[in-house]
């Protein structure tokens, strides 16, 4: 079979469903491999200290048993306002990437979200990347992370019209 044909069937075959406390493993392992020790020191790791691990929004797409691709959401509050998730961190097993998965999983929690009311989805990252899913730099000073972050890479999407204009203050992690 071609290496395209299988790549097709394999893609076809891949099954995306709400994460479950039972692929933690599994999703800390593809973490640990594409990110590195130095992941726990980032800013947005110090907003999900504390929170649960687990929310509705968690997606990950399986090939079989196999993960192959993950993200993480965590509700949030800014300047106290509930209403918003921070999408992170994002994974693909390296042997799968370019193939969408880790876009389907985003634009699935994305409609779930927006379904459910909530207003924004913020994450840090590269807006080249996330630019095609709404995600836009935020206005400097606007929003706050409680750490060191390039304000530039402060994205955010709107899940409802004019939702950015709703929210201002510092982040943190909604406690369950």
């Amino acid at each position: 079979m071609p290496a395209s044909a299988l790549s097709n069937v394999m893609t076809s075959s891949v099954v995306d469903r709400p994460m479950t406390a039972a692929d933690f493993p599994v999703v800390s392992r593809l973490h640990a491999e594409a990110f590195g020790p130095g992941r726990f020191a980032r800013t947005a790791y110090r907003v999900r200290e504390g929170t649960n691990d687990l929310s509705r929004y968690c997606r990950v797409a399986m090939l079989g048993d196999r993960t192959i691709a993950a993200v993480g959401f965590t509700p949030i509050t800014i300047g106290g306002k509930p209403g918003a998730l921070l999408l992170g961190p994002l994974v693909v097993h390296q042997d799968f990437t370019d193939r969408g998965h880790g876009t389907r999983l985003i634009l699935q929690a994305m409609d779930a979200a927006r379904a459910d009311g909530l207003e924004l989805m913020l994450l840090v990252g590269d807006e080249p990347y996330y630019g095609r899913f709404g995600f836009r730099a935020v206005p400097m000073g606007q929003i706050r992370l409680p750490g060191p972050v390039n304000p530039q890479r402060l994205l955010a999407a709107e899940l409802q019209p004019d939702a950015l204009s709703r929210f201002s203050g510092a982040i943190a992690g909604q406690r369950s």
